[in-house]
């Protein structure tokens, strides 16, 4: 589970703090959720914890996903699976999409809830498609390998290629690993796969 903000929603989180400032019923919220960041970034997580509380309370996706990480891992709070789940899903319900991929990880584990590997699938193919580097690799991998689903090179190899083209450092080379064992037809389908996805 990461902490903070994943590369690629840094630039949205500037265009969301805009439209929060008119949804959250007080403009010191952003302002309880920025302290929470600096202090986890200081290794405060007590004081990172309670500021998250608040802007999570509030409904703050990213509040939400914070504290979720922050219950998984026990800093700040005792570890706690089940508030983990809890706030993860509540982030993950407005969109959010690491949230996405750490709740799709909590349902793969059963931690907080039942094991349900066909909803982590589900949750990390919405998170990959959404931009997600690793959930698109795991996918990848998952394929590649048989765990979970049936093995499928072609699902391994568009998966690999979203994972890539948002930019994860190690997807070229499990896609070249992948591309090795597939015949021409199969290869033209996982590309044609991959094109689908991109446009729609």
């Amino acid at each position: 589970m990461n902490l903070l903000k994943p590369p690629l929603a840094r630039k949205r989180l500037c265009c969301v703090a805009i439209g929060l400032l008119i949804l959250l019923p007080s403009p010191s919220i952003l302002a309880d959720y920025e302290a929470g960041v600096h202090a986890a970034f200081d290794g405060d997580y007590d004081t990172a914890y309670r500021e998250f509380v608040i802007a999570a309370e509030t409904g703050l996706d990213v509040a939400q996903y914070n504290l979720g990480i922050l219950y998984y891992l026990g800093n700040g709070v005792g570890r706690d699976y089940d508030q983990a789940f809890k706030w993860t899903s509540a982030a993950a319900g407005q969109g959010h999409i690491a949230a996405l991929f750490n709740l799709g990880s909590l349902y793969f584990s059963g931690q907080g809830t039942t094991v349900d590997e066909d909803k982590a699938i589900e949750l990390y193919s919405r998170s990959a498609r959404d931009g997600h580097a690793d959930a698109a690799l795991t996918l990848a991998m998952m394929y590649h390998d048989g765990e979970s689903v049936n093995r499928d090179p072609v699902q391994a190899y568009a998966w690999a290629s979203m994972a890539l083209n948002n930019e994860h450092i190690e997807a070229a080379s499990l896609r070249d690993d992948i591309e090795l064992g597939m015949n021409p037809q199969q290869l033209s389908e996982a590309r044609r796969l991959f094109a689908r996805w991109q446009i729609q």
